[in-house]
C-alpha cells in the first residue's frame, strides 16, 4: 500500500494522511521485529551461513534483477552496484549490517542509548553519502537494538487489556492528526535517508524533529504491536513468507509505473480508484506471502548452498 499510494496520492489529503500514518510505524515495527528475531545471533558458523544464504544471497540476486528490470522499464542504462541498493533492496543490506553488529550490542552497557547517539549523529552528518544507504541504516538502527533488548514478557505486557484499549485510542487519534498534518509535513522525514541539513532544517531544530519523530513512531509501533493477535490465525503462516512478498512486490509497483497504468487510467486517482488500488495491494501482498510462493522461491530466498561452505571439523585435542 505504501509503495502504491504515491501514484494516486496527488490531490487527496486523506490518502496522504493515511500514507503518513503507515510510514510512521510500519518500518519501525518491521525493524523492531527483525531485531527481536535476531536475539540469538552470536556469530556462530551456522548463523553466519544462514545470514549469507538468507539475506546476502537474496540481496545479490534481486539487486541484479531490479537493475535489469529498471533498465528495461526506463530504457536507460543503470550500472549494477553492490554499494547502491536499488529501490527497496536497501532493507536487505540494512538487515545484513544490523545483524552483523548484534554481538556488539550484547557487550555494550547501554545499547539503546548508544544506538540513539549513533542515529542522532547520522541525522546531522550529510557527508555519510549514499553507499549501502548508510544514512538510513544508521538512523533506523535504534529500532533494531530495541528489538534485540525486548523479551516475550514485553509483548505480553503490550497485550494486556488496558494497554490494548489505550493503543486503540492512540491509533484512532493518529488518523485525524495525520490528516491535519498532511498538507504541511515533508514525507522525507519518514524515510530517514537524508540528514536534517539536506531536509532544509538547521541542526538544533532538525535534532528536535528527529527526536520527536522517533518517540512518536515508537509509541505508534507499540500501539500497533499491542493490537496484533497473540493467538494463531489464518494469516499467521504469512509471516514466514514476508521476504517473498517484500522482494517481489517491487516488480508489480514499478511494472505498473513503466506500463503507464496510472496515466492511462485516471479513474485510479479518484476516491473509488484509490480504494481499489488499496484492495489490490492488500490482495497481491497476501498472495505473495503464501506458502506456495515461498516454496517456489526457496532456491533463492532460503538456499542450502552446502557446496559453498567448508564442512565442520571436529576440534583437535590440544
Amino acid at each position: 500500500m505504501g509503495h502504491l499510494w504515491p501514484a494516486v496520492i496527488e490531490g487527496s489529503r486523506a490518502t496522504r494522511g493515511l500514507y503518513m500514518l503507515v510510514y510512521a510505524f510500519h518500518m519501525p515495527v518491521f525493524i523492531l521485529i527483525s531485531g527481536y528475531l535476531s536475539r540469538s545471533y552470536t556469530g556462530r558458523p551456522d548463523q553466519l551461513k544462514r545470514l549469507l544464504t538468507g539475506v546476502a544471497v537474496p540481496y545479490l540476486f534481486f539487486e541484479v534483477a531490479y537493475t535489469l528490470f529498471i533498465r528495461w522499464g526506463t530504457g536507460a542504462f543503470r550500472p549494477f552496484s553492490l554499494l547502491r541498493p536499488s529501490y527497496l533492496m536497501w532493507f536487505l543490506i540494512a538487515l545484513f549490517v544490523w545483524r552483523l553488529t548484534t554481538p556488539f550490542w550484547r557487550v555494550v552497557r547501554w545499547p539503546v542509548a548508544t544506538s540513539l547517539m549513533i542515529a542522532g549523529l547520522a541525522s546531522v552528518t550529510p557527508a555519510i553519502g549514499a553507499a549501502l544507504d548508510l544514512t538510513r541504516v544508521l538512523q533506523l538502527l535504534p529500532y533494531f537494538v530495541i528489538g534485540l533488548s525486548m523479551r516475550p514478557e514485553h509483548f505480553a505486557l503490550l497485550r494486556r487489556r488496558p494497554v490494548r484499549i489505550v493503543s486503540a485510542v492512540v491509533l484512532a487519534a493518529a488518523v485525524p492528526f495525520f490528516y491535519w498534518q498532511a498538507p504541511a509535513f515533508h514525507l522525507n522525514w519518514f524515510y530517514r535517508s537524508r540528514s536534517v541539513q539536506e531536509m532544509g532544517a538547521d541542526v538544533e531544530w532538525g535534532m528536535f524533529l528527529v527526536a520527536a519523530l522517533f518517540l512518536g513512531t515508537l509509541v505508534l509501533a507499540a500501539a500497533f504491536l499491542s493490537l496484533v493477535p497473540g493467538t494463531r490465525r489464518w494469516f499467521t503462516v504469512l509471516g514466514a513468507g514476508t521476504i517473498c512478498g517484500y522482494v517481489l512486490h517491487g516488480f508489480l509497483i514499478r511494472g505498473a509505473q513503466y506500463l503507464g497504468l496510472f496515466e492511462d487510467h485516471p479513474w485510479l486517482t479518484t476516491a473509488p480508484g484509490r480504494v481499489a488500488v488499496t484492495l489490490v495491494a492488500l490482495t497481491a501482498m497476501t498472495l505473495l506471502c503464501t506458502p506456495p510462493v515461498r516454496k517456489a522461491l526457496k532456491w533463492v530466498t532460503e538456499p542450502e548452498m552446502t557446496w559453498a561452505f567448508r564442512k565442520d571439523r571436529a576440534a583437535k585435542p590440544a
